[in-house]
């Protein structure tokens, strides 16, 4: 399928932001939303983004990606990947303003962009799913502030916790909607470790996931034990022997693969 390119500049906070979007002929109505990794450089690892863009708008699938603040050509100063709402945000209203069919949009992230994206998917009602490539989730531990929610997050990965609230030990409804206050809570709140505010933003979210991982990546490897302890409930596919950034053509067009058939298939 054919599609076209438009270069953007919008506004975040008073900087000018970059994006591009590319826009197939016969466009469906669920786009893809590529968050920028500010860690990487255009030759390198966002290469693959350019080509993954390509290969998407030719299965019909509008996508966008753009530098939030900060980052390739965007203005502003350097931003951490839990301060990147209000870019996201101004992102996302941009890309529906220029593809006013569209109803909803997949966040696609790789590395610290991954966790980007995971804080912000349930915020954001308009964001059904979200693809995260080798999430990295290495920051200092900052000292939690005690509070009810730790003990929620604590419990996420406990079947016997939740043994009892399907027996009727525990009001379900009562702590259902307690757990979910504490986890939309922790995953705004900067006192929590990332990890944990990584966990508690996809918990708390209701839309599809997808996570790619790299078989030879160790932020791969950190991230599949965390999602696992806790039994988050998602698709999980390995690509053997990629490193971070997916860097060969092989595993580039895996990734590519995988990732236009999931958003066309739900």
């Amino acid at each position: 399928m054919k599609f076209d390119q438009r270069a953007l500049r919008f506004c975040c906070g008073g900087s000018c932001l970059v994006g591009i979007i590319d826009v197939p002929e016969r466009p469906i109505a669920r786009g893809l939303l590529v968050i920028t990794d500010a860690a990487q450089y255009r030759v390198g690892g966002h290469r693959q983004f350019a080509l993954l863009s390509r290969t998407l708008a030719g299965r019909g699938i509008p996508v966008m990606r753009f530098d939030h603040r900060g980052c390739g050509d965007s203005e502003g100063a350097p931003r951490r990947c839990d301060t990147l709402d209000d870019d996201i945000g101004a992102a996302m209203s941009e890309f529906f303003m220029q593809m006013p069919e569209m109803k909803e949009v997949v966040l696609w992230g790789l590395g610290e962009a991954a966790s980007a994206a995971a804080l912000y998917a349930h915020l954001d009602a308009r964001v059904r799913g979200v693809i995260l490539l080798n999430p990295r989730i290495d920051e200092p531990e900052p000292e939690a502030r005690p509070a009810p929610r730790q003990y929620y997050l604590g419990r996420l990965g406990e079947l016997g916790f939740w043994k009892k609230v399907a027996t009727g030990n525990v009001d379900f409804a009562a702590s259902a909607a307690a757990l979910r206050q504490h986890l939309r809570e922790a995953a705004t709140d900067n006192t929590v470790a990332l990890p944990q505010r990584v966990l508690a933003g996809l918990s708390c979210f209701d839309g599809q996931m997808l996570v790619i991982l790299g078989g030879a990546d160790d932020s791969a490897r950190r991230f599949d034990q965390l999602i696992g302890k806790h039994e988050l409930k998602c698709r999980r596919v390995e690509i053997p022997l990629a490193n971070h950034t997916f860097a060969s053509r092989e595993w580039r067009d895996a990734v590519a693969q995988v990732a236009a058939h999931w958003i066309v298939r739900w």
